[in-house]
Formats: C-alpha cells, sequence, structure tokens
C-alpha cells in the first residue's frame, strides 16, 4: 500500500488519541466520564500487564491487544497509542519547524547493547523488586508525570487568565482554578525526563523510543515477525537517500535497501517521502535478497526475556477553602506521624506499590489536591506515587474518582457504600496545639468538617467545647486535619493505616417527629 492515505490516517487517529489524554489531565470540570478515561487507559501496555496480573481477567488484558496489533502490524502502539510517543511526534514536527537540520535525521545504527541491556535491567527489577524501573521509564507513566506536574498548572494558569479577562465582560463561562503546586524534590524526576525526551524528540526524533523505553523494545522484538511492515521496491529505488533523511526512527538503510522493523514506528513518512514510490506498507515476503542471520539467536533471546515479563511481572481541581477561624499562635507539638495515608482502594501500601507506575493520573484527578506525590513517605521506591497530604486536601467522603480512573488495578474498585467504611488511618489529637486551650476561643471546625463525627466537641471550660475522638468510626478522609487553622503542626492529624482496615459504622440517630391528628392550616 502505497498511498498517502496512511499517514493521513496516523496523523488524524493519533491527534484524536492525544487529546483524549490531554483531556484526561485537564478535565478541569469533570466532564469526561470515568468509562470514557478507562477505553483509553485500557490499551496502555504496562498499566494493562499491571492490572491483568493482579485481577487476572482478560477482560483487563489489554496488552494482549497491543501484543496482537503488534504482530499484524508492526509498531503501530508507538505512533497511534502512546501519548508519550505522539508528543515526541509533536516536539519532533516543532524541531524541524525551528531548524532544518532537525529534519534530516539519517540512518543511524541501532543501540543494541543499550536498549536490550535497559529492557533486561527492567525485568530482572521489576521481577525481583517490583515496578519501580517501570516507575521511572513506562511511557504512558513519564507522560502523566509531565502533564501533571507541568502541563495542567500552566493550563490553570491560562484558564484563570482567560477567565479574569472575560469576567470584565460579564462573561462567566471559565472556572477560576488553583494553581496546585507540590513538594520541591518531586519534580526532580520528571523535570529530568520532559528535558531528556524533549530535547532527544526536538533534535533526534525517536532515540527515546528506540534507545531507552523498555516497551519500545519489547515491542520492537515482536514486530521482527510481524505480518505487515515497510518494504523497499529495489526494483524502483534510486537510493536518493530522501526516506533516510524523513524517517525519525533513522532505521531506513536505504543503501541497503532494508528497514530495521525493530525501531520502525509506523509513521509512514518515507512512503509520502519517496519520489519513486518504491517504498510501500504491506505483508511481508519471505523471499529477500539480503537477510542478515546474525541476530537470529539475541532476538530469540530476547523474545524469551518478553515472555518471562509477561509471565511474571508480579475534576476539576478545585481547592476547597477553609472556612475556620485564623489561629494567631503557632502551634509546637509536632504530629506523631507513623504511617503515610495511602489512597481508597489500596488494600494496603505493600499491595499498593506492587502495581502502581506513578502517573500520576489520580493526582492530576483528585477534587480536592488531597492526592500529592510522594517524596520518601513509602521509601525510595515509592517516589512520586500517591500520597494523601492532609494539609493541601482532603479525601471526599462521596467520591470514588480516583479507585475509577486507576489504569493499573493498584486502587481496587470500591463501591461508594463501602468506600465510606474504608479506614484509610485513624484520627489523633494533640490539646497543646488546639486553638481552644491556647487561645481561649471556639473554633469546632474539624468536628463540623468530619462526615462521619469520629471528632466531637465536649465540654472545656466555661462555655467553651473542645474535640474528642472516637477513631473506631474514623475513615480516615482528612477533613479534621484539612480543616484545622493551626500551623505549622495541626492539632488534629490522621495517621495512616500500613492495611486499610474497616470502621465501624457511625450510630444514626433518627429525629422523632411528631404528626398533629388534625393539619395545622
Amino acid at each position: 500500500m502505497k498511498t498517502p492515505f496512511l499517514r493521513k490516517f496516523r496523523i488524524f487517529f493519533s491527534a484524536l488519541v492525544f487529546i483524549g489524554f490531554f483531556l484526561v489531565f485537564v478535565d478541569f470540570k469533570n466532564l469526561l466520564p470515568a468509562k470514557y478515561i478507562n477505553i483509553l487507559l485500557s490499551l496502555q501496555f504496562i498499566p494493562s500487564i499491571l492490572k491483568f496480573f493482579d485481577l487476572k481477567t482478560i477482560i483487563a488484558a489489554g496488552f494482549i491487544a497491543v501484543v496482537v496489533l503488534t504482530l499484524l502490524t508492526g509498531r503501530t502502539y508507538c505512533s497511534f497509542l502512546c501519548p508519550l510517543g505522539i508528543g515526541q511526534d509533536i516536539f519532533s514536527r516543532i524541531g524541524g519547524r525551528i531548524r532544518k537540520k532537525f529534519r534530516r535525521y539519517g540512518y543511524k545504527k541501532p543501540f543494541t547493547v543499550v536498549r536490550y541491556s535497559l529492557l533486561v535491567l527492567t525485568i530482572i527489577i521489576s521481577l525481583i523488586w517490583g515496578v519501580y524501573m517501570l516507575t521511572l521509564f513506562d511511557p504512558y507513566s513519564i507522560f502523566g508525570r509531565s502533564m501533571t506536574f507541568f502541563i495542567r498548572p500552566a493550563v490553570a494558569v491560562l484558564n484563570n487568565l482567560l477567565e479574569g479577562i472575560l469576567a470584565k465582560f460579564d462573561i462567566y463561562f471559565l472556572i477560576h482554578v488553583p494553581v496546585m503546586t507540590y513538594k520541591p524534590l518531586v519534580y526532580i524526576v520528571p523535570a529530568l525526563f520532559a528535558l531528556l525526551i524533549g530535547g532527544l524528540s526536538l533534535t533526534k526524533g525517536r532515540l527515546y523510543c528506540n534507545m531507552i523505553c523498555p516497551v519500545g523494545t519489547l515491542l520492537g522484538l515482536l514486530s521482527k515477525i510481524s505480518l505487515l511492515r515497510i518494504r523497499i521496491d529495489e526494483d524502483k529505488c534510486t537510493r536518493c537517500g530522501r526516506c533516510a533523511i524523513g524517517c525519525k526512527s533513522s532505521c531506513i538503510d536505504f543503501l541497503k535497501y532494508d528497514v530495521d522493523v525493530s525501531r520502525c514506528v509506523d509513521c509512514f513518512n518515507c512512503i509520502k517521502t519517496c519520489p519513486d514510490k518504491a517504498i510501500s506498507y504491506g505483508i511481508f515476503r519471505l523471499k529477500r535478497k539480503n537477510v542478515n542471520t546474525d541476530t537470529d539467536p539475541e532476538r530469540r533471546k530476547f523474545v524469551a526475556g518478553a515472555v518471562l515479563m509477561f509471565l511474571g511481572i508480579p475534576s476539576a481541581l478545585r481547592g476547597q477553602e477553609k472556612k475556620a477561624i485564623q489561629s494567631t499562635k503557632e502551634s509546637t507539638v509536632k504530629e506523631n506521624k507513623t504511617c503515610p495515608v495511602c489512597p481508597p482502594g489500596a488494600i494496603s501500601i505493600e499491595d499498593f506499590q506492587k502495581n502502581c507506575t506513578a502517573c500520576s493520573l489520580c493526582i492530576s484527578n483528585c477534587p480536592t489536591g488531597a492526592l500529592q506525590p510522594a517524596w520518601l513517605e513509602y521509601g525510595i521506591a515509592g517516589i512520586m506515587q500517591p500520597v494523601m497530604d492532609y494539609h493541601k486536601g482532603f479525601c471526599n467522603y462521596n467520591c470514588t474518582k480516583c479507585i475509577d480512573i486507576c489504569p493499573t488495578n493498584a486502587l481496587h474498585p470500591l463501591l461508594l457504600e463501602a468506600k465510606k467504611l474504608t479506614q484509610l488511618g485513624q484520627v489523633h489529637f494533640i490539646k497543646d496545639n488546639c486553638v481552644v486551650k491556647n487561645e481561649k476561643t471556639a473554633c469546632g471546625a474539624c468536628s463540623e468538617s468530619c462526615p462521619t463525627k469520629a471528632v466531637y466537641m465536649v465540654p472545656y471550660e466555661g462555655d467553651l467545647v473542645i474535640p474528642e475522638t472516637n477513631p473506631e468510626i474514623c475513615i480516615g478522609c482528612g477533613q479534621c486535619e484539612f480543616s484545622c487553622p493551626t500551623t505549622p503542626f495541626k492539632a488534629i492529624f490522621v495517621d495512616g493505616n500500613p492495611v486499610h482496615q474497616v470502621a465501624k459504622k457511625p450510630v444514626t440517630t433518627e429525629l422523632e417527629i411528631t404528626i398533629p391528628e388534625e393539619f395545622p392550616f
């Protein structure tokens, strides 16, 4: 097939996918239902593998569809479905516009040792120590972190700027959204990868995909036996080299009429640029003039490694304003937090860390901003995984957004009724920090905000009342901690449970209403 329609279709389809993922992370109004988000996420390779081995159900095995697609069509996943790959294409295009020489990629020898070593290292570390390496190199997770840490805040700033301008003309279809910031240290890894991948794609095209990305390397191995692939008709080819110059994967050796299918991402640029119509995309022909069999043993070895990987890998962002009184004295007693609070549906910190790739989708979509990227709360292996920070927000009692959109099943499905009884942690009260004791003034913000009334007020001095807690019915949502006005340390806080517990159901009393015998009016 030589028609330029292939390239146009690739651009159109990948643009729709990229826009979809962009909206997933920058949907301030929560307009996208979770079921549509899950359709996009189901075909992301690493998240799908982790979800499949956690649920052990074929419904979650979207990666199998990717494998079948690769065996049939080559590495079309990298150009059509991977948001990071599509983003690299955009940067490559920008680089070509800035300086013409950026377009002239030319053929480069494959970084065989580097890419296969990284693939093997990722598989080994994943089998022994969990998903830490996958967290770093998974293309979807890298894209998600870049969106959450950099793009979403930039869009929020632009949105607020336009909202302010339009408000002056009495136009209010935009809402003001808070610009979320995180701990400075957690920006290090996302910034390094954003600079690395952005710089490589601007100047070198798809070099990251073909040298570092373990998903790209693995799919490249499978594409060596794909049914459809790019072909060069030697009888028509004049060796002008234009195909190699336009190939962003640098995989076309036009002098040998050879296309390295392990690196080819089926962008179809070569078909468009070939003036002789010598390049086509079609069924692989067994009869070839120059067949290099030197890498056959190596190919078999790494395909076997890929199989081991399959078998072993083990809405708006709307800040809630505090409406409590402001403390005039700084609190002095530090909160004694012994365990971080992980999101609902995690079951336990250990189970959660096995499947979370730190893609930041839940962080980006948390409506209250309670989910933040961890630094060392979970240890080194948990850097950038989501953790509850109740100084920034709280877990909404009626919300299951993070559970609904998690692509790896690190957050297991929970009905809202079950989530309301899931105890993420337990409440603790520090009397010496409380404004009622220190400033002799009424407060009660913690009690008013508690959805289960695990925090309630009891008599203290004179007309003052002071908080008291019932940890048994506390679900660890953190509304009390978020509402507490004391700084820098809270007078009430939630300490996480390493394993989530079931809280006792709060006792509710029904009001007795006396119905008169006759209607009073």
